[in-house]
């Protein structure tokens, strides 16, 4: 229903546009999709899918063929336009079978190659698709950006035929592993031309956080066989371990954020997606630490929980602190609004698929009757710029992640495990699910050529 809701009132109010304004009942567009229109359609597909929503998905998929097109004259993130665009049309050709998602993806895909001509290979921020002007704000490309791409770009090899696609993911880590990593830690911040990082700022939250989510999937999505991935991962969580998470004085595990060596003990509503990410990687964990790993991610949830909990509104503010006796809590104005994001829901899901305790599920629908009471408008659900006020002041945006990630994090929290099982599909940064790569799967396509 909270799909049918959000889905419909932008159907009514800004179809074809990128996002919904559900307020002022109009288009909201974003500069990071440039002119490239339908970030919600696209965003959307595969949770259309998956809820069995089958009208909606037939005219998104129709509004797809006719109208969606990247000739356009824009500067783009690259980063944005993948996760969203890229991987919005691969899940929903690998949960439908329809050719147009696979054409679509292709080509977006053929489009923001020239990102990667630099003299390193690491792609810059920002696109102009149609002049193949790359250019990166400031100078430097952003760990998260260009170390969200593989998984996509992996399966665009896949599905095209043209190892282009995975030979620059590959090469953008080469130039990761020549570098030295201050006490293991990657920086944020990495200049594309000269090769070496920038200020040495690392955040497993904004700036960083898929960067390492991505290790990790990678190596799952090729059914264990990318040691590489594998080896990135556990090094970074190890280096994560003993630099950045914290357990405050009233007993909550945290992760900081450390600056040229020094922490700031504040953590992002982005951060939480932690939680999920040390649970799910348990599994492979090195020297029997797999118990250690579920723990981490228990841990993280609950701090996590807390900061919603500790809310008027019980939804979480964008970041929240550990300092001067304050725990969990926003302390600066600009740190205390939520924009519908789904990182604790997603880590509720995946803590209740890997330990079945009941409590996520129950924390989970605490956020449901919290999105239901203060998001939910007339013209569908929007962001609020204060969770600690007792007084709904809304942002006016539903974003389109909030139908891509945040609304199918909660379906698959109440789900069976069997809907999308984590053997058979992982979650891309938008929770766009993509098939597990299994080491036959090459020749079975060698097979049908």
């Amino acid at each position: 229903q909270m799909m049918k809701h959000a889905w419909d009132n932008y159907k009514r109010y800004a179809w074809g546009l990128n996002e919904l304004k559900p307020i002022s009942k109009q288009g909201h567009s974003s500069n990071l999709f440039g002119n490239i229109q339908g970030a919600t359609i696209v965003d959307a597909l595969d949770t259309l899918y998956i809820m069995e929503m089958k009208e909606e998905f037939k005219e998104a998929k129709e509004w797809v063929e006719k109208n969606l097109d990247f000739n356009v004259n824009a500067e783009i993130s690259v980063f944005e336009v993948n996760i969203r665009f890229v991987g919005g049309l691969l899940s929903a050709y690998y949960l439908s079978g329809e050719e147009i998602f696979r054409k679509k993806a292709v080509e977006l895909g053929e489009k923001l190659l020239p990102a990667f001509n630099t003299p390193t290979g690491i792609p810059w921020a920002l696109l102009n698709i149609k002049r193949n002007w790359p250019w990166a704000s400031g100078g430097s490309s952003i760990l998260a950006e260009f170390g969200t791409l593989h998984l996509e770009f992996v399966h665009l090899s896949h599905l095209s035929g043209n190892p282009v696609f995975a030979e620059k993911v590959m090469n953008i880590r080469k130039v990761l592993n020549r570098l030295d990593k201050p006490e293991g830690l990657y920086p944020n911040y990495l200049n594309p031309s000269s090769g070496q990082w920038g200020q040495h700022h690392v955040s497993i939250g904004g700036l960083g956080d898929s960067f390492y989510e991505y290790l990790l999937k990678a190596w799952l999505m090729s059914d264990k066989s990318d040691e590489e991935g594998k080896k990135m991962y556990y090094d970074a969580v190890q280096a994560i371990e003993t630099h950045l998470i914290r357990k405050s004085s009233g007993g909550l595990t945290y992760i900081a954020e450390w600056k040229g060596g020094l922490l700031e003990h504040k953590m992002g509503h982005l951060t939480c997606f932690a939680g999920g990410m040390f649970a799910l990687g348990a599994d492979g964990a090195p020297n029997d630490k797999t118990g250690h790993h579920i723990e981490l991610g228990a841990e993280i949830a609950r701090t996590c929980h807390e900061s919603y909990d500790r809310t008027s509104m019980k939804l979480g503010p964008e970041a929240f602190r550990f300092d001067g006796g304050v725990e969990a809590i926003a302390t600066r104005q600009n740190e205390k609004y939520y924009i519908l994001r789904p990182e604790v829901i997603e880590t509720y899901m995946y803590m209740w698929r890997l330990t079945h305790d009941p409590k996520y599920r129950q924390w989970g629908w605490e956020a449901v009757e919290a999105l239901e009471k203060h998001c939910r408008v007339d013209g569908g659900y929007s962001g609020i710029r204060d969770v600690y006020n007792n007084h709904e002041s809304h942002d006016d945006v539903q974003q389109s992640f909030f139908l891509s990630e945040t609304l199918k994090y909660l379906y698959l929290l109440f789900s069976e495990d069997d809907l999308l099982p984590f053997e058979h599909w992982v979650f891309n940064t938008e929770a766009h699910p993509l098939p597990v790569l299994h080491k036959d799967d090459g020749n079975k396509e060698e097979n049908q050529k």
